[in-house]
């Protein structure tokens, strides 16, 4: 689900069609739906409030004057590749524990004292 500060794609008519930053979400009126401000990254830059319910804030498709819609959440690259080197190395971690213990910490501190 696309939240306050996140960047998402919006397909229009089935096909990428621009990035917006999610700036805000606030309850509308009605029970069940939200205001939700886009920046969108065009230029110039626009200011869209779109009013939608939680399953096309979650992606899900919908139509706006017909026009079918969608929110995509974008996921950097750089994230990604945080994400998987965090997911190795805990790895890592859990078959050192298994083969024989935590490895050894040496304190540099001490070892310039020798």
């Amino acid at each position: 689900m696309a939240t306050i500060h996140d960047l998402v794609l919006i397909h229009v008519d089935n096909k990428p069609g621009f990035y917006a930053r999610v700036e805000e979400i606030i309850p509308d009126v009605k029970p069940g739906w939200w205001q939700v401000k886009l920046l969108v990254l065009t230029f110039p830059m626009q200011v869209f409030t779109w009013i939608l319910d939680d399953f096309q804030i979650e992606g899900a498709d919908f139509t706006m004057g017909g026009t079918p819609l969608k929110l995509e959440p974008v996921v950097s690259p750089v994230e990604v590749e945080r994400i998987e080197k965090e997911k190795v190395e805990k790895e890592q971690q859990q078959k050192a524990r298994q083969e024989g213990g935590a490895p050894k910490v040496i304190s540099l501190q001490d070892r310039r004292k020798k």
